[in-house]
């Protein structure tokens, strides 16, 4: 099990994260997605599976020493599939916002996807994709990731998907009651 690359996408702009509005500020919510985002990465970084890193996003970060590939502005799914199509084999896509994520949940991902071809996350309502791993690209498989996109890949891919549900892949940070259900689970705000 080796030769993943993982696609982070990241949004960078002043209103990330505007669901949060109501309990942190414009500032707050940056550091926090700055946070978790670096959180994100070094463990990506600890898992030996893991051979290369692309930040998906509108502008690259100087300190953050990964690959950066220019998000156009046409939409998640389509930017993936255009950075996807460049990537020969073994794709694993990750959110940014996943604080309790660890290696080790991460390796039992890209394990899953190894043993029955792919492996998808769910957030903890059931509803969304948190992490999609891909050991090859399925012929007419597009992206799915928005309203709904649980169902929607499973849809799509089938009897090939194996669901992997672990607490730091499933709990994802997008409004007020995330964050407070991740503090439940000891995520602490600032280190």
């Amino acid at each position: 099990m080796s030769g993943w690359t993982a696609i982070l996408p990241l949004k960078l702009s002043a209103d990330r994260k505007s669901r949060l509005a109501p309990v942190l500020s414009g500032e707050e919510r940056q550091r926090l997605g700055d946070h978790m985002a670096r959180h994100v990465i070094s463990q990506l970084r600890a898992v030996a599976a893991v051979a290369d890193i692309i930040m998906l996003s509108p502008r690259s970060i100087p300190d953050w020493p990964i690959r950066h590939v220019l998000d156009h502005g046409r939409g998640l799914n389509a930017e993936l599939d255009v950075v996807a199509a460049t990537v020969p084999n073994k794709i694993l896509i990750i959110h940014g916002d996943l604080p309790l994520v660890t290696a080790q949940d991460i390796t039992a991902l890209v394990d899953a996807a190894e043993a029955k071809g792919c492996a998808i996350a769910p957030d903890r309502h059931g509803q969304g994709t948190n992490a999609l791993a891909l050991c090859t690209r399925r012929e007419g498989f597009s992206f799915a990731f928005g309203v709904d996109s649980f169902a929607r890949h499973q849809n799509s891919l089938g009897d090939a998907l194996a669901t992997v549900q672990r607490t730091g892949l499933s709990c994802d940070i997008d409004t007020p009651d995330d964050l407070a259900y991740a503090q439940t689970q000891n995520f602490k705000l600032s280190d």
